[in-house]
């Protein structure tokens, strides 16, 4: 007997056409919903990358009139050059007001320096208002630098080491980057003992060196006194040694005996003392 093959039914199978229009109306569909969305993923990206110091700047503070801020500067370079060797060049850098400040109108703002502020280094100036409906004082910061010649190492030195003049040379440095003045071309360090360990190229300042014993106890020193219009010489007897900045008290020596006043006095010299009367 013959039994005839049946092949089962499929579906349909779509036209290659009709599938192919569904297909490209999905890519469509998606590519359109990628367009809707990048300028917003754009906007995000640049919000994220932003740093913060670029989108907001720092607040300035109030800002000083130029003839104001002039003679603050002429004042603090004028008092800088009064203690400043003759030579030296000096320059005044101002910085800016607190930005917090908010300062009423004023019609004459006078510039002056603090008491007891060195117009040196990292200093201030103060400015007043003088005439203006409410008076306020506040202090501008400056920078002062003092350009001068001045003694500094060839190359690295050890403490301990004692300085030879090889081992100096001269270049100009800026006096007021320290409260103490560095050594100035005309000391000489020769024989001195670091107090520390320099840089090469470092200006010397008094502490970076050995003090100087200038005598010894019981030595017989000169007494140099100076007041207001006199001098006087005199003869002494050290009663303690006699070290550079260091007081020390000597004791006057007379022809009758040597038991005169004694007095306090700064060693300057090879047995030799000052005394302010």
């Amino acid at each position: 007997m013959n039994i005839p093959f049946v092949r089962p039914s499929l579906p349909p199978r779509a036209a290659p056409g009709r599938r192919a229009r569904a297909g490209a109306r999905s890519l469509a569909m998606r590519l359109a919903l990628l367009l809707a969305a990048a300028p917003v993923a754009a906007q995000i990206a640049t919000q994220t990358t932003t740093p913060p110091s670029a989108a907001a700047a720092a607040p300035a503070g109030p800002q000083v009139p130029p003839d104001v801020l002039a003679r603050a500067l002429a004042l603090a370079a004028e008092a800088a050059r009064a203690v400043a060797p003759r030579e030296a060049r000096v320059e005044v850098e101002p910085g800016r007001l607190d930005a917090r400040l908010t300062l009423a109108p004023c019609a004459r703002i006078e510039p002056y320096l603090p008491s007891g502020v060195p117009a040196w280094g990292r200093t201030r100036v103060g400015l007043r208002c003088t005439e203006g409906a409410k008076r306020w004082n506040v202090f501008l910061p400056v920078a002062v630098q003092v350009w001068a010649p001045a003694r500094v190492t060839a190359a690295a030195l050890p403490a301990g080491a004692r300085l030879s003049e090889s081992q100096l040379s001269l270049a100009v440095v800026d006096w007021a980057a320290a409260s103490t003045p560095p050594v100035g071309p005309n000391e000489d360090l020769a024989g001195r003992t670091l107090a520390r360990a320099v840089a090469s190229g470092q200006p010397l300042r008094a502490a970076d060196v050995q003090p100087r014993q200038w005598f010894a106890l019981g030595d017989h020193v000169r007494i140099q006194a100076s007041g207001s219009g006199f001098s006087i010489v005199a003869e002494g007897r050290a009663l303690a040694t006699g070290v550079e900045g260091q007081a020390v008290r000597v004791r006057v020596l007379t022809e009758r005996s040597d038991g005169g006043p004694v007095l306090v006095a700064w060693p300057v010299g090879d047995h030799r003392v000052e005394v302010s009367l």
